[in-house]
């Protein structure tokens, strides 16, 4: 297995992330000697403003609004317990082991740079929870996404400390069981360092890594699908000529138009002149995601590997520098941007999966693409065309940007907020509700490739390679619709095929 020494010097990937905690990637920390002593020079600063009894925010006095409230020296340790205990007012769903510990990786990466005023010793009790996998329950719900993701991260804050309850070996159990079975001491959090923990970005972060490797899947397979889609129509393949894109020379869409015309292979049919726009304009559609990839993932890795906490120390003069870093601004916009994006290609899908299923428009197919002998009494996909349209209303209407939403909050302290946590949380939703319209369309245009070759309209000949090898795998799995039947078990298995990224499409696009 892959170890990732992490020091000031490593700048982590999206994958990384992603890798890392899913366990095929091991993190440990670097024994770099002046790595170590830069991180030792963050926490002797703090312990310098204590003895000195300077005033610096959060760790003589107050938190945000109570920035004017005196904190004596005796009291600094008290402070730090206090601030994880009472931002523990999460609610909603819980993020998954695996999105957890995204969660960690993600706050480590940015304490490892040293501005941060933590000890070493609390880094490595984070990577212990990894190692062992003593993961946070983290709600998902109570960030507004500046000041960072204050109450989400309290968790983890809580958790090294031996309070609330974690993810071990398959169950949820209090952290101080775990803790006393495991013969673990929690840590007594010295001054700043619960605030070095909660005031950032990570939570949002760490969705972000998902959410785009996802997305990123999705550019490629509704490509793929966009292919079966104009075979299934024999729509004319001069949409995809290269000539077109050359003319407005995107390299997203010109990539997109690429793959879909590699996958289409050289059948030349004629549907009509002209096909219908979520034929001819697919390439445009999904390339606007495909073209906005780059800048999205330069976005989230510059933020994963960035220090977002407040204050910040300056290593070299023991200066602290009080910031707005834990903003969390860039990744709203990516998730707000990435999510109408995703959308969009749901809704291509939608309107492809409607020339196909209706008689009228599907040049020559069975009504709702039934394979039954007797069509009187057998439906086929009207049911999915129902659902596919259900979850793509769904996905556009979360569309709404959550960056239009910044509210006043804590005592107009913090009056501008990023909601970055909620635009994170919504592209994941858009992501699953896209997945499941990508399913749906796999399963009926594959089935109407097939109807074409039955009716002698094409050969398996006809097809390229890896349109036949998909057909296959989406038919063996799912099983040709004949007469009516629940296809809800059908549909599941190919979007654990899609989540688990197991069909073969090009990634990245770019």
């Amino acid at each position: 297995m892959d170890t990732i020494k992490l020091s000031n010097s490593i700048q982590l990937k999206i994958s990384d992330v992603v890798n890392i905690s899913r366990g095929s990637v091991k993190l440990e920390l670097s024994d770099d000697k002046d790595w170590i002593s830069i991180i030792n020079k963050g926490s002797d600063s703090v312990a310098d403003i204590c003895s000195n009894g300077r005033k610096i925010y959060g760790i003589t006095t107050g938190f945000g609004d109570s920035v004017d409230r005196d904190v004596s020296v005796e009291k600094t340790t008290k402070l730090q317990y206090n601030l994880a205990k009472f931002h523990g007012c999460g609610l909603g769903k819980k993020l998954s082991r695996e999105m957890a510990r995204a969660v960690l990786v993600c706050r480590l990466t940015s304490l490892k740079n040293g501005h941060s005023g933590i000890r070493i010793k609390v880094l490595d009790r984070i990577i212990e929870l990894l190692k062992k996998d003593i993961i946070p329950v983290i709600p998902e719900e109570g960030s507004v996404g500046a000041s960072g993701d204050l109450t989400p991260l309290s968790y983890l804050a809580a958790v090294l400390y031996g309070e609330r309850k974690v993810y071990y070996k398959g169950e949820i159990r209090d952290t101080a069981d775990v803790y006393r079975e495991l013969g673990i001491e929690p840590i007594v959090p010295e001054p700043k360092e619960t605030l070095s923990i909660m005031n950032g970005t990570s939570v949002m972060t760490a969705i972000s890594c998902f959410a785009f490797l996802r997305a990123e899947y999705i550019a490629s397979l509704s490509s793929t699908i966009t292919a079966l889609a104009s075979l299934a129509l024999m729509a004319d393949s001069g949409h995809f000529d290269d000539r077109i894109f050359a003319a407005k020379p995107f390299p997203g869409q010109r990539k997109i138009a690429e793959l879909i015309r590699r996958d289409y292979g050289k059948l030349n049919y004629k549907y009509r002149i002209q096909a219908p726009y979520s034929i001819r304009c697919a390439p445009h559609v999904i390339g606007v995601l495909a073209d906005s990839l780059p800048w999205m993932r330069n976005f989230i890795e510059t933020e994963l590997n960035s220090t977002n906490d407040n204050p910040l120390v300056d290593t070299e003069t023991g200066e602290f520098l009080h910031t707005g870093n834990f903003y969390g601004g860039h990744i709203a916009f990516v998730m707000d941007s990435m999510k109408n994006a995703v959308a969009n290609i749901a809704d291509l899908l939608d309107r492809q999966f409607a020339l196909l299923a209706d008689y009228k428009t599907n040049n020559g197919l069975p009504w709702n693409l039934s394979g039954a002998s007797d069509k009187s009494i057998n439906h086929g996909f009207k049911a999915v065309q129902i659902a596919v349209s259900s979850w793509t209303a769904e996905a556009l209407q979360k569309t709404m940007p959550l960056t239009s939403f910044s509210r006043s909050t804590e005592c107009h302290n913090q009056d501008k907020v990023s909601m970055g946590t909620i635009a994170a949380r919504d592209c994941i939703r858009v992501i699953e509700l896209t997945e499941q319209v990508c399913a749906a369309a796999l399963f009926a245009f594959s089935q109407a490739v097939e109807i074409r070759i039955k009716q002698g309209e094409l050969s398996e000949e006809n097809l390229t390679e890896k349109i036949s090898r998909i057909k296959k795998n989406v038919l063996d799995t799912a099983g040709f619709v004949l007469d009516d039947r629940p296809l809800d078990e059908s549909l599941e298995k190919i979007i654990t095929l899609i989540v688990d990224q197991d069909f073969d499409v090009q990634i990245p696009v770019l």
